[in-house]
């Protein structure tokens, strides 16, 4: 069984790379990479958004219902919250430190004629009124990921108020229906490494090496940002309060981390990332059916990371020096802002008017960051799916809902 996991990486591992040598070869001929390898990327990715709605509503509800106790979901979802806040806290420093550092604005400048109108972004306040659908059924239509999860959450709760013959079938019935849904998400990820072809090479042909030498700085402090945060953050909690290697934990989470680089979505990774955490991490299905559907839409550490570089890299750009306050107004605001950001592609990039309005930084910059947001996104992406591994992990183990045979069954693999 594990020789099959790590197979399946190496495939997705070949696809990227063929892709990458792909798009290089067919730099320049756009139509070419459109026409006939981007839509298998297409098709992975309808698969994946095929199964996300009824994959997260019916597993948070037997998460929810599984839990029980009350105080024990308020519990988890405490401990879950502050996780994730923190973390993403610490991700806007990483991203502000490094841009302070490594100033990838100085010298460049903005076309003025190539401003544009950026999309219209919700307040806080209207983002968490909208989280209480006022037709639910309309929130599963549209896929409204956080109406979902807040319409999952109050039935899985509102079940457990019931006596056991009531509540039992139609627990019983979503518990079903989320195992179903394992078993399609296992039968789509073996066209993951074709899926991970057809997406890397439209955007390498797209863009060519050429194109991303004006903006490699950004790109680097993005990138090298995600890789301090995974790698001290992320280690460094599953280390100590799950006792779990940093090798075995990447190792673990890899296929969903490599997917999510592709896919640039954390819900579209979400089924993989559940089944990484429970299959190869032993995370019970009780945490990981709770805190990864909620972390897939709320807990954006790479996100709030890439916010932190673009802000400061802008304000840059425009000559602006950030006072202190200003800094830690970019802070709160991406680690705030993070909550409303759908975990689809290009949300972030969205999000990313919300904390230039709040420093005062022009929004025309924004077209600097389009033209590279998508290279953005794949490294930002990972690291939030990989973040959401790394609560559920932790979580599980305050919990004592961490199989350590199965963490101790990837050690062995690792040592042989």
């Amino acid at each position: 069984m594990k020789g099959k996991k790590m197979q399946l990486t190496t495939k997705i591992l070949l696809g990227l790379l063929l892709g990458i040598i792909v798009g290089m070869i067919l730099n320049g001929n756009q139509t070419a990479a459109d026409t006939y390898i981007k839509p298998l990327g297409t098709l992975f990715l309808n698969m994946i958004r095929m199964i996300i709605v009824p994959l997260v509503f019916s597993s948070l509800i037997v998460g929810a219902a599984s839990i029980g106790d009350p105080k024990a979901l308020g519990r988890i979802g405490g401990k879950t919250l502050g996780y994730y806040l923190v973390t993403t806290a610490v991700a806007v420093l990483i991203g502000l430190a490094l841009s302070t550092i490594l100033k990838p604005g100085a010298g460049l400048v903005i076309p003025v004629d190539a401003a544009q109108d950026p999309a219209e972004v919700p307040s806080i306040i209207s983002t968490f009124l909208n989280m209480i659908p006022a037709n639910p059924l309309k929130g599963l239509v549209d896929g409204n990921i956080l109406q979902v999860i807040v319409f999952a959450l109050f039935l899985g709760i509102g079940s457990t108020a019931l006596p056991d013959e009531i509540s039992k079938p139609f627990i019983n019935f979503f518990n079903s229906l989320a195992e179903i849904m394992y078993k399609i998400t296992a039968l789509i990820m073996k066209f993951a490494p074709i899926g991970v072809f057809g997406l890397i090479v439209p955007v390498v042909t797209q863009f060519g090496l050429d194109v991303l030498m004006p903006l490699s700085m950004v790109i680097f402090a993005v990138y090298l940002g995600c890789v301090l945060h995974a790698v001290l953050v992320y280690s460094t909690a599953v280390k100590v309060f799950a006792k779990i290697s940093p090798i075995t934990f990447f190792k673990g989470i890899a296929p969903a981390a490599i997917t999510a680089f592709s896919t640039t979505s954390s819900s579209g990774t979400l089924p993989v990332t559940i089944k990484n955490t429970r299959d190869n991490l032993g995370v019970s299905e009780k945490i990981s059916s709770f805190v990864l559907p909620l972390g897939a839409t709320i807990n954006m550490d790479g996100t709030a990371l890439y916010q932190g570089v673009c802000a400061l890299f802008l304000a840059q750009v425009y000559g602006i020096d950030l006072t202190l306050g200003q800094m830690l107004t970019v802070v709160a605001t991406a680690t705030l802002g993070s909550i409303g950001t759908a975990g689809v592609p290009g949300a972030g990039f969205i999000m990313l008017t919300l904390v230039l309005q709040s420093v005062g930084i022009p929004l025309e910059g924004l077209v600097l960051i389009a033209g590279i947001d998508r290279i953005l996104d794949m490294a930002r992406t990972s690291v939030n799916v990989i973040g959401d591994a790394s609560c559920a992990v932790v979580v599980a183990a305050s919990e004592n809902e961490l199989d350590m045979s199965i963490v101790n069954g990837e050690m062995a693999v690792e040592a042989a």
